[in-house]
């Protein structure tokens, strides 16, 4: 909607009534709040065309910039969007108590949105234009092109919670999944076991790109091949789990051994090992990744690596309302990227090989 006709025929907002606001500027421009402050301090960094609609946009209102003003805008409660699509319910259970519990500390409403494949993009620019000061992002979207050209669009601030890959338009928060995959994949090759399978997890997200090599590189240093024949396609489902172990424990020579991307695949595989007659972790280890409640709900308990989902989610939250705050008094929001610890959880599903 162009700037001329936003206001014809309608109701002042909350936001629009009394004197005008720096976020009333922007609405009005059409643009973000940093960029209205830019024009008011002469930053030369704003193009000639959007500089005349904020200043248009200025004498439509009669704005006159109050300081204390923006400081209380900053202070406001904060409106915080999560879109999520993760099919890991265990996964999605801890990342929202990690969220819940920060929205509550810094008393900001979190408003939950899910994805329908292939919609990401039209979801995540509703979303942004709903009014919300910041978006966060947990995997698979953390990776989704749509998403961040939404994220661009706007020029909201954003986190991106288990991506590695470096996008300086948004924070993040994640562990390093090379290192941890490359530990598990010692730790396995350490109790002796020479061919070690492997299910990769969905291709669309750099977790899984990370993990992969990890192993690959975990192998190579216990002085062990990577057999393709031993490597599986997964999705990070339960499902996609059961048709990889499928695969890897019906070649003519199966692994000993099998690591999977995520504890919904590895809880997949010792499923799939009991209903074929084997023992685990007598006939068959297996290991996961993530260290979610279905780790410990089965049986045996999987040895997996622990990402501290809750931890990094809380983490996200903060570093968003930080970056919100910053964003609403028109200054250049914090865009850190931040790397928290992971741990190997050794429980009943490994052993030596038989």
């Amino acid at each position: 909607m162009a700037a001329s006709d936003s206001k014809a025929g309608k109701a002042p907002t909350r936001r629009q009534t009394g004197a005008p606001t720096l976020s009333d500027v922007a609405h009005e421009a059409g643009v973000s709040p940093m960029t209205v402050s830019r024009v008011i301090n002469a930053d030369g960094k704003v193009r000639p065309g959007t500089r005349q609609r904020v200043e248009r946009a200025i004498a439509a209102l009669n704005y006159r910039p109050n300081i204390s003003a923006q400081i209380l805008a900053g202070m406001s409660q904060m409106r915080i969007g999560l879109l999520y699509s993760n099919p890991s319910a265990a996964y999605l259970n801890e990342f929202l108590v990690g969220c819940l519990a920060a929205a509550s500390e810094a008393q900001a409403q979190l408003l939950v949105e899910i994805c329908e494949p292939g919609q990401e993009g039209a979801t995540a620019a509703r979303v942004l234009a709903g009014g919300i000061d910041g978006l966060l992002l947990p995997p698979p979207l953390c990776d989704s092109e749509d998403v961040l050209a939404a994220l661009v669009e706007a020029g909201l601030p954003a986190v991106r919670v288990g991506t590695w890959d470096a996008e300086p338009a948004t924070g993040a928060v994640s562990i390093d999944g090379y290192a941890a995959a490359r530990t598990m994949t010692a730790h396995i090759a350490a109790l002796g076991h020479r061919r070690i399978g492997f299910i990769r997890g969905n291709p669309d997200q750099t977790a899984s790109e990370r993990r992969f090599l990890g192993y690959r590189d975990g192998m190579r240093e216990a002085g062990l091949a990577v057999d393709p024949d031993l490597v599986a396609p997964g999705l990070f489902t339960y499902r996609s789990g059961l048709e990889a172990a499928e695969q890897l424990l019906t070649r003519p020579e199966p692994p000993t051994a099998i690591f999977a991307s995520n504890d919904d695949m590895a809880a997949a595989t010792v499923a799939v090992a009991l209903r074929r007659g084997l023992a685990v972790p007598d006939d068959l280890t297996v290991c996961g990744f993530d260290d979610t409640a279905i780790a410990t709900t089965i049986w045996p308990e999987l040895t997996t690596i622990r990402q501290p989902i809750r931890e990094m989610s809380h983490a996200a939250m903060v570093l968003l309302l930080k970056a919100a705050r910053a964003w609403r008094l028109g200054q250049e929001p914090e865009r850190a990227h931040i790397v928290l610890d992971h741990a190997l959880i050794r429980r009943a599903s490994d052993g030596p090989p038989r």
